[in-house]
């Protein structure tokens, strides 16, 4: 089905943490938004594949969005398959969003850097007509890149003050990821406080440079067409 918003993250919760905010204040104002996790982040230290799916479905039910799918490529195998270049092309195609969101290109992660080569070429050939695929030519209205680890200077924000609350639940969701439950659950640098504390700062920073209480920031690579000066 078509979509308004198409976000596309590496990992089972990396939407949650860059755009979160943002796909529930889409879905709030009645847009279609459908998400798409790359791998289902089988390397991670903890939780299994069957627990992180799980655990992206309910964060899905918590923003809002209608659905989401999970390619199953190789977590850390990114970019490394020609074939996933076709897969996301045609899944472009099959969905037709109007706008399509992907990691920003620089991240400690090389997953995240990866995704974002990968999914900006298939979003480009997407458009091609004679580009090898059986579905219908699609492009996108623009590509819009969103931090997970890092941070750039945002081309614009989005404010998503109204939603916090939905894009903490979606975050609480991924407890596999973010919480230290017990004795068999490794310390990792997600589930560490300082990683909440990060992704929050961030958007308080943004909330604060725009003037409002949260926002999350995007980058495009076109300019921005404005009519006039005026605010």
């Amino acid at each position: 089905m078509s979509v308004d918003l198409l976000a596309f993250g590496p990992h089972p919760d990396d939407v949650e943490i860059g755009l979160g905010g943002t796909i529930a204040r889409h879905a709030a104002l009645g847009l279609a938004v459908g998400l798409c996790d790359l791998t289902a982040g089988e390397l991670g230290t903890n939780g299994t594949v069957e627990e992180r799916l799980a655990e992206a479905e309910a964060a899905r039910a918590a923003l809002g969005a209608l659905w989401r799918e999970n390619l199953r490529w190789p977590d850390r195998g990114i970019g490394k398959d020609p074939a996933q270049l076709d897969q996301a092309v045609s899944f472009v195609r099959r969905h037709r969003p109007r706008v399509v969101a992907i990691p920003y290109w620089s991240d400690r992660h090389p997953d995240h850097e990866a995704a974002s080569a990968v999914l900006r070429e298939a979003v480009f050939n997407s458009g091609l007509r004679r580009y090898r695929s059986h579905e219908e030519p699609w492009r996108p209205e623009w590509i819009c890149y969103y931090f997970i680890n890092d941070a750039a200077a945002p081309s614009f924000v989005v404010d998503v003050s109204d939603h916090y609350d939905r894009k903490r639940q979606a975050l609480d969701c991924h407890a596999t990821q973010f919480e230290r439950a017990g004795r068999d659950t490794a310390a990792t640098r997600l589930n560490a406080p300082s990683f909440r504390q990060l992704v929050e700062s961030r958007d308080a920073q943004l909330g604060a440079l725009a003037g409002v209480a949260w926002a999350e920031g995007f980058v495009v690579r076109e300019p921005i067409v404005r009519a006039t000066l005026m605010r």
